[in-house]
Order: structure tokens, then C-alpha cells, then sequence
């Protein structure tokens, strides 16, 4: 036995149960969905990508032709990709490009950025505490825990293996 959700024309949502065998679910569900054009996707994420690196890269170089080192001039692009980021997210510009690149737009430090902006803009009409700093590291805040744990681990069994 499956359970559905049904949308009725005024919109509203109901469950039903509906007695199908697996087989017949899946085949239910393969008529309703479209297949995904993955060779496309794949295309549109790798170039779109690609061009989200490519700028990063020119405006390092811009960086540097202003006198900045290699460090600096990273931190720097580093900064303008994040800022270009959650400008174009809080426009509501970053997700319509989101749409079509895919993947494309998450690898980057870009995605990472809109991944922290666009909770924050989504809910601060529920104030400050409760809205944009609650759910400001909701999709985030995993990968900062989990990212940040991971390289103590790594950097503890590095000066372990220095030791021996």
C-alpha cells in the first residue's frame, strides 16, 4: 500500500491510499515524471560553472595587476566572490541562475555563500534572532561542522604521523 498526495484544482493537498504493487508504483511514477535530460545538465553545470571560475580568476588577476600579492589578491577574490554572491541572491538574480547551471553553481564558493544568504533573507521577517540567524546556517551549518571536524581529525593524525 502506497500513500499519495493529490492536488485538487482549488490547490489544496490530500493523502490517499492506493493499493499498488512496487512494480506498478514505479511504473506510476515514471509516467508522471519527465526524464531528465542529464547530458544537458551536465553541460550546462560544467560551463556555467567553469564561467563562475573563469570571473574569479580575472578578477584576481585584476587584483594583482593592482599590486596585490598572490595571497592577498586570493583572499580578495575570495571576498568579492562571496559578496557578488549573496548581492545577487538577496536580488533573487543567484537562484534563476541556480535553475539552470544545476551543480554548477553549488561547487564554488559562490553556492556555499548563497547557501548561508538565502535562509537568512527568506526568513528575516521572523526578526533578527528567531528568523535570520536561525536559519542562516540551516543548509550550512552542517558542512561547516562537519568540514571543520574533519580537517582536526586530519590535522591530528598528520602530527601524529610526525611524531612517529
Amino acid at each position: 500500500m502506497f500513500f499519495l498526495w493529490l492536488r485538487h484544482t482549488r490547490g489544496e493537498r490530500m493523502c490517499c491510499a492506493v493499493n499498488m504493487t512496487q512494480k506498478e508504483y514505479g511504473d506510476y511514477v515514471k509516467s508522471i515524471n519527465p526524464p531528465s535530460p542529464m547530458g544537458k545538465n551536465v553541460l550546462k553545470a560544467f560551463l556555467i560553472g567553469g564561467a563562475i571560475c573563469c570571473l574569479g580568476q580575472a578578477i584576481g588577476d585584476g587584483y594583482q595587476a593592482l599590486g596585490l600579492t598572490q595571497e592577498d589578491a586570493s583572499t580578495a577574490v575570495s571576498m568579492t566572490l562571496v559578496f557578488l554572491s549573496t548581492f545577487f541572491t538577496a536580488l533573487g538574480l543567484y537562484h534563476k541562475l541556480a535553475r539552470h547551471a544545476g551543480a554548477g553553481t553549488l561547487v564554488p564558493i559562490t553556492g556555499f555563500a548563497n547557501a548561508v544568504a538565502s535562509p537568512a533573507i527568506d526568513f528575516r521577517a521572523e526578526g533578527v534572532v528567531t528568523g535570520t540567524a536561525v536559519k542562516m546556517f540551516s543548509v550550512a551549518g552542517p558542512v561547516i561542522v562537519f568540514g571543520t571536524t574533519a580537517s582536526v581529525v586530519y590535522g591530528m593524525v598528520i602530527w601524529v604521523m610526525g611524531l612517529l
